[in-house]
């Protein structure tokens, strides 16, 4: 094995000493504990209060999956609440269902079969409105969901069967095995129950193999799928997750309230549920029950105080909760959880690194032997408009050699790239990757066929440590998927995960750092991660784009060793870079680009010794670099 790469001791966030005598997790556990003890003594009016924060944090937990996640904002999903409150109202009230359904399952059973239903038809209403919803981007997104919020919402009003505006009554207590629960007391038992569950069933999701791949959905869907990842079905799974627990928190909602009518299900409710997500910290499943705690306790206090001080003429609670939202969002713009975390972190003993032990066996990929031809491109063209940027280019990358591109900035060599790797696709010509035609293929695809890149600006999940982020390499090397994720199924997958993210690490000499957050290094660090992300997917060819850039003297010494020990392990590498120095002394063939075309191709002396290189890119009076023996 090649010497690690070397670098500059720095003080990261790993490093700091412990000095508090308990975990998050410990406390969290405590909270749980002391919630449940407290129950059967807290007011009535306290469990009431309880009850719907829970309610609320259910939908808020899933608009942090959807939006501070997976970088998707959503207004509507106040209406898939109604649906879920709807559905189980009909099947309570309706005499038809009352007559197929009760008459098969028992009329104590009908509000457990409404559960069902409004799962079902949530399922189908958000995958129909998902798979055209979740194409969109930018300020589309968020103004479709208000759309098709507005819809649901004048639909529950204006259907007869569904009672109108005047809603439906006289929906019957839940009962569980044989435990009436039409108390909120009781009925609040089951809310806080549900959430709880809720939460450890996201938890283990966002930690897991499907959890890194959900989060690289926000940090860019280009590094995403070039990593192997479906990302419009993982946005649309996502959306269809968010849609279950809103229509969850709208069944029991029905059973607290026994009534349901169109009024709670209206976008601004669903603007007030984004609030609370964000409010309480978009990215943090704990945030969700902050954020409903925060909102709701600050609109019942405000509704208790104003009218006293300002008279009761007015809805003076509307302007004044909007006045403080805008103290908040501009005083904690990160939400209230990070920064209470920020704040309290000296008291807190951080949770152990993750160790793993017993690992599964990952997929393997068989390398290809020396000499043969991974990736073709064969006159390949790309124009944007009027310009092109690359000119009937072809150039091919072999198993075991290092081949380079050259070229003056501008000379089309990182679109070439975004051709060869599926991010771009060609307008002519056409690209062959492991002897199978890529035609209008995406970048998973290429990902798939043993294909791993690196990027000119760097992308990583900065929050994340840096083994998490390697690992999102190795994502198509694993299998299991969501459920398996968040009932702790995928352990010993996940396990093999990290531990061939932890090799990869070591082997690129950031081992030291394998536990720190991906931002907190230096910039030259985090491209010797992003090839260790690369390496983790055990690719046969290996694109880096200006992998050097940043990099002192002696780390690119140990970079070239391990490109070296690649090479001689039968990788085909495929390098952009601009340093001529290490270009040279690496590069088995060299192909130089100016203005998208290709202007020579050899060995390191023959382009060297080539006048039109040395007049358009080298320079016509420089003396050629001499190769290190």
């Amino acid at each position: 094995m090649s010497a690690p790469l070397q670098h500059a001791p720095e003080v990261s966030s790993n490093t700091t000493p412990a000095r508090g005598f308990i975990t998050r997790r410990q406390l969290t556990l405590a909270a749980v504990v002391l919630l449940a003890v407290c129950w059967p003594f807290l007011p009535e009016f306290t469990v009431v209060v309880l009850s719907y924060i829970g309610l609320y944090a259910l939908v808020a937990a899933g608009l942090v999956m959807l939006t501070g996640v997976g970088g998707m904002t959503s207004f509507g999903q106040a209406a898939f609440v109604g649906v879920g409150a709807y559905a189980t109202a009909w099947a309570c009230t309706s005499p038809d269902a009352a007559l197929v359904l009760g008459g098969v399952l028992g009329l104590a059973a009908l509000p457990w079969a409404g559960l069902v239903i409004g799962l079902l038809v949530t399922f189908a209403i958000a995958w129909m409105l998902g798979a055209m919803t979740v194409k969109l981007s930018g300020h589309y997104l968020p103004l479709c969901t208000i759309a098709w919020g507005l819809s649901l919402y004048y639909l529950f009003g204006n259907m007869a069967f569904l009672g109108g505006q005047t809603g439906i009554s006289g929906l019957q207590p839940l009962v569980l095995a044989g435990w009436s629960l039409a108390s909120p007391r009781a009925l609040g038992v089951l809310i806080w129950s549900v959430l709880l569950f809720a939460l450890w069933l996201l938890h283990n999701l966002l930690d897991s193999r499907e959890g890194r791949a959900i989060r690289a959905l926000k940090g860019g869907r280009v590094m995403a799928e070039s990593m192997g990842i479906d990302t419009a079905r993982y946005r649309l799974k996502l959306f269809v997750l968010g849609a279950l627990l809103a229509a969850v928190s709208g069944w029991l909602y029905a059973h607290l309230q026994r009534f349901v009518n169109p009024t709670p299900f209206n976008l601004n409710i669903g603007v007030e549920y984004l609030f609370m997500a964000v409010v309480g910290g978009s990215g943090h499943l704990w945030g969700a029950v902050l954020g409903a705690a925060v909102i709701t306790l600050l609109k019942e206090k405000l509704q208790d105080i104003l009218p006293s001080l300002l008279g009761t003429n007015g809805n003076f609670e509307v302007i004044v909760f909007g006045l403080l939202m805008l103290f908040v969002l501009q005083r904690f713009s990160e939400g209230l959880w990070p920064t209470l975390a920020r704040l309290t972190q000296r008291f807190f003993r951080p949770d152990p690194p993750r160790r793993s032990s017993g690992a599964a066996l990952l997929a393997v990929r068989p390398l290809y032997p020396p000499g043969h031809v991974l990736l073709q491109a064969s006159q390949v063209t790309k124009r944007f408009g009027g310009l092109v940027a690359n000119n009937a280019v072809t150039m091919n990358l072999k198993a075991g050699e290092i081949h380079a591109l050259i070229g003056p900035n501008g000379a089309g060599k990182s679109t070439f790239f975004n051709l060869v790797s599926g991010v771009d696709e060609p307008t002519e010509g056409e690209v062959r990757l492991m002897d199978e035609r890529m035609h209008r293929l995406p970048s998973r695809a290429f990902a798939a066929r043993g294909l791993g890149r690196t990027f000119q600006h760097v992308r990583l999940l900065g929050q994340r440590s840096v083994v998490e982020n390697v690992a999102l390499g190795a994502h198509r090397r694993a299998q299991r998927g969501w459920v398996a994720a968040m009932l702790r199924l995928d352990r010993r997958e996940e396990a093999a995960l990290l531990d061939e993210a932890r090799r990869q690490i070591i082997r690129c000499g950031l081992g030291e750092h394998a536990d720190a957050p991906a931002a907190s290094l230096a910039l030259g660090q985090q491209r010797i991660v992003e090839i260790a992300r690369a390496l983790a997917g055990q690719p046969a060819a290996l694109l880096l784009d200006e992998p050097a850039a940043g990099l002192r003297h002696l780390e690119k010494r140990a970079l070239a060793d391990l490109l070296t020990q690649l090479r001689a392990e039968g990788l085909g590498i495929l390098v952009v870079e601009h340093d001529m120095e290490f270009v040279m002394n690496l590069a088995d063939r060299i192909t130089v680009f100016e203005f998208g075309c290709v202007i020579a191709e050899g060995t390191p002396a023959e382009v060297q010794a080539n006048q039109r290189v040395l007049d358009a890119y080298l320079g016509g009076a420089d003396e050629p670099v001499e190769k290190a023996p």
